[in-house]
């Protein structure tokens, strides 16, 4: 656990960096600390005309009834004017009238104070859920391969919202403590002093237990919040494969995590519940208790006729007007904790730097010779997946790659779009370092289809136009009839508008490889088809696939095990050669003949 001047200062330095969210919201929040100030003034001054009243016709019944008021010195005179006690106690619907008043400015005020401050703290949230989500897109590939979603969900909602509720009610009511104890202070000192001081008594325990509070809980909130992650993630990622864990029978198991995760997540909540409950129960016992004090002793002063009834009861009015603030300094403290640890794992992620290009990288013609040029290359350190891989593949030619899982090919892919760079050699597009070419530009000119094709839950048409936002009707049309897409398209009811459902569920899965390539047809196919069909230059194509159909008409076909090119060269020559293509070769090629056998 950390110590507590650390702890502190680091919140300290969690909340000065948080102005920069601030910006804009500053005069909302200053009208609510207003609105604050006139609602604890008439909070107060509730008591004074009640304990006036009282004090009034009290001595005019024991025929004082021509003493002053006991009231704020801006009543006083004008009642004292008329006959002080008397006139009061004869005219006490004045006093109504007052409190009446007191009680219609104070609510208006009070709604005055809750309007701004939410204003103030759902634009302190928007402000902060964009800037996480735009953060999150600038992030590196990297960052997102290794990242949880349920837990960077969690972040931008959860976390957001800790936030929020602690800026919409708590950081008001820190202020309208602070005000609350000044204010109390200076009008009960200047009634009867001894009093005061024994009013006083128990508050340094009570705020000795809030802190105390406040420390233990902020590491028992982070534990719990990133349990709460763990179980997020866990269940996204569950409810992303359901269809997997269905088909494999797996549904126990998934059961069995889940369980692990709520059950760590029940823990540090009952956990937290404890001292909540441990400070809970110590803070009431305080405060009934200094409220008995304050009576007690109150009783006292005005038995020896040193503090009036009306006094007394003014005195138990504020006292338990102040221990409530102070007692609910617990749970401001409570929600700065929850804040703050939601804070740093919001700062977690903003902190952590975006992907920074190249200097000097720009835009570089892309209709050239690829090269691959001793590349090698390891997600870390320790373990290489790419070692010493070269190549060469003219414009416009078409190549192949087979390897068995691991063997570096989707490895390959990341780095020609530099989704990753690098560790060792160079990859050369038309002579020029791929290093020196923008990584949005030259990202948005290749086509990629994914293994997996991902749909977004929108229309058909969206997911069509998801590379060209600006792409025309007839646009869509073509390139889906250039992928076979538009046949099965029209058969659904809404034709183009059908809403496709979370990951493309409603499609098949060819359904959705179509529409994959379809959207990406404008940056491959209209560049290969219309490039060669002019005589043109365009870019290569590399073909991933363990079929050898699929690979057998490219102009170049690469083997890759362990990470390094085993063969290369065309079908007719690699299935002459010894090596993994011509075993591959020899083994779907019994399976096609078996399977012609039985259909025969």
């Amino acid at each position: 656990m950390k110590q507590p001047e650390k702890n502190t200062s680091e919140t300290l330095f969690l909340l000065r960096r948080f102005r920069e969210f601030m910006v804009g919201s500053g005069a909302r929040y200053l009208g609510s600390i207003l609105s604050v100030v006139v609602t604890v003034l008439t909070s107060f001054l509730t008591p004074l005309l009640i304990a006036g009243a009282v004090d009034a016709v009290t001595d005019t019944l024991n025929g004082a009834g021509g003493k002053p008021v006991n009231l704020p010195a801006f009543l006083a005179g004008w009642f004292d004017a008329r006959g002080g006690s008397e006139y009061l106690a004869r005219h006490i619907w004045i006093v109504a009238a007052l409190l009446i008043a007191v009680s219609l400015l104070g609510g208006l005020f009070q709604y005055l104070r809750g309007k701004w401050s939410a204003e103030a703290s759902e634009s302190i949230a928007e402000r902060m859920r964009q800037r996480l989500y735009s953060h999150l897109l600038d992030l590196n590939y990297d960052y997102h391969v290794k990242a949880e979603t349920g837990d960077l969900i969690q972040r931008c909602t959860t976390d957001v919202e800790t936030v929020r509720r602690f800026l919409a009610s708590q950081v008001i009511e820190i202020f309208r403590t602070v005000i609350m104890v000044v204010l109390a202070l200076s009008l009960m000192s200047s009634i009867h002093m001894p009093l005061t001081l024994i009013s006083l008594i128990l508050i340094p325990p009570l705020f000795g237990l809030a802190f105390w509070f406040f420390h233990w809980v902020q590491k028992l909130f982070l534990e719990a919040d990133e349990a709460d992650g763990k179980l997020s993630a866990m269940l996204q990622e569950s409810l992303t494969g359901v269809r997997v864990v269905r088909a494999f029978g797996r549904q126990r198991y998934e059961s069995d995590r889940f369980t692990v995760c709520a059950d760590a997540v029940h823990d540090k909540s009952v956990r937290i519940s404890r001292v909540m409950a441990v400070y809970w129960s110590g803070s009431d016992m305080l405060s009934m208790a200094q409220t008995g004090l304050t009576l007690l002793f109150g009783i006292y002063f005005a038995t020896r006729g040193e503090i009036t009834t009306g006094n007394v009861l003014t005195f138990v009015s504020y006292i338990s007007m102040l221990i409530w603030p102070i007692r609910q300094l617990g749970r401001i403290l409570q929600d700065l904790g929850k804040s703050i640890v939601a804070m740093r794992r919001i700062y977690e992620i903003l902190d952590t730097p975006a992907e920074a290009d190249t200097p000097g990288a720009g835009p570089a013609p892309l209709y050239a010779d690829i090269e691959f040029r001793n590349v090698g290359f390891g997600y870390d350190s320790r373990h290489l997946i790419l070692q010493d891989v070269s190549f060469t593949v003219k414009a416009g030619q078409t190549v192949a790659i087979l390897g068995a899982t691991g063997s570096g090919k989707s490895t390959m892919m990341n780095l020609l779009q530099r989704l990753y760079d690098v560790k060792s050699g160079e990859i050369l597009i038309g002579g020029r370092d791929i290093r020196t070419i923008e990584k949005k530009y030259l990202r948005s000119r290749v086509g990629y289809v994914l293994q997996e094709p991902f749909l977004y839950s929108r229309s058909i048409r969206d997911n069509l136009a998801i590379t060209r936002e600006d792409a025309t009707p007839e646009e869509l049309d073509h390139v889906a009839q250039v992928t076979h897409s538009d046949g099965f398209i029209r058969q659904f009811k809404e034709g183009y508008d059908t809403l496709v459902g979370e990951r493309g569920v409603t499609l098949s899965g060819g359904q959705k490889q179509r529409i994959a390539i379809a959207r990406t047809h404008r940056a491959i196919r209209e560049a290969l088809v219309e490039g060669r069909s002019k005589g043109g230059r365009v870019p290569p194509t590399f073909i991933i696939s363990h079929r050898l159909t699929t690979l057998a008409d490219a102009d170049l076909i690469l083997v890759l095990e362990d990470g390094r090119i085993a063969q290369q060269g065309t079908h007719e020559q690699l299935i002459r050669v010894d090596g993994l293509y011509q075993r591959v070769y020899r083994i779907q090629a019994a399976l096609e003949d078996e399977l012609n056998r039985e259909v025969g």
